[in-house]
């Protein structure tokens, strides 16, 4: 594995059109391509947000269907691999589908697949009020994975709140590196969104990129942005200019100072 390698986060605004959040993800691939990236992470519902609840089962599919083969194509025609967080998967009955966090590598294969433990029911304060579960089936099983980028462990969104799961990718899964795909609300992204995010680096002394949903998808809904590449120091190495642009931020995993950090404060012992 080479010392360093070049990673991308993309921040967009994904709407109720499939082929238009298709078009926007290849743009942003090739960009990250160009920049030299060789894995580019999205931000959950990537590929869909409907305008109205319910839309969403309407368009779940299977990870063998038409949306996720489109993905697995673009990422062996890019040659490049493929963070894809939040993808309404088909769940195991009609009313319901799983959050599901899809890495798949640059020759168009999925390598792995995280499905979302924690389910964003809340009333938020002065906010929308949330029930995830109502049509989403939650995961039960930790996932990290080896890959070129370091040893990877995928979360989705909500997770974040949720210290212990980032504890077990780090020190029972030896993840290096820690993928938070998201759409934060704007009233839960502007309050802890970048904080939550850099003490899960600090603590675990991983990387931790963190790719977000921005701006108004559709009458009611809208995402804070703020996409962020943090390093194991919790200092924040990518971040896009405009909070509210769709774009990609570009950073370098440094594995000499993923082991320098560790090794300088070795919580793990």
């Amino acid at each position: 594995m080479a010392n360093s390698v070049r990673i991308a986060a993309a921040q967009m605004t994904s709407i109720n059109d499939i082929s238009a959040n298709f078009a926007t993800c290849s743009r942003l691939v090739k960009e990250a391509a160009t920049a030299g990236a060789k894995l580019i992470c999205f931000p959950e519902n990537f590929s869909y947000v409907g305008a109205k609840s319910g839309d969403s089962l309407t368009i779940a599919e299977p990870l063998d269907g038409p949306i996720m083969k489109g993905y697995c194509s673009l990422a062996r025609e890019s040659n490049i691999w493929l963070s894809l967080g939040g993808f309404q998967e088909k769940g195991s009955d009609d009313s319901h589908l799983r959050n599901t966090h899809v890495l798949i590598d640059d020759v168009g294969n999925v390598r792995s697949t995280y499905r979302k433990m924690h389910l964003f029911d809340v009333d938020v304060p002065g906010g929308a009020v949330y029930k995830e579960s109502s049509f989403t089936e939650a995961g039960r099983d930790v996932v990290a994975v080896d890959s070129p980028f370091g040893r990877l462990g995928l979360t989705v969104c909500y997770d974040l709140r949720f210290p212990e799961l980032y504890q077990q990718l780090r020190f029972h899964h030896h993840a290096q590196v820690l993928l938070v795909p998201a759409a934060f609300t704007i009233v839960t992204g502007q309050a802890h969104w970048e904080i939550l995010l850099r003490a899960r680096a600090i603590e675990t002394q991983c990387y931790v990129i963190a790719a977000s949903q921005t701006g108004k998808h559709s009458a009611d809904r809208e995402s804070y942005g703020d996409t962020l590449i943090i390093d194991p120091w919790g200092t924040v190495i990518g971040r896009l200019q405009d909070r509210l642009s769709t774009g990609i931020t570009v950073a370098d995993i440094d594995f000499s100072m993923i082991e320098s950090v560790r090794s300088k404060m070795p919580i793990s012992q």
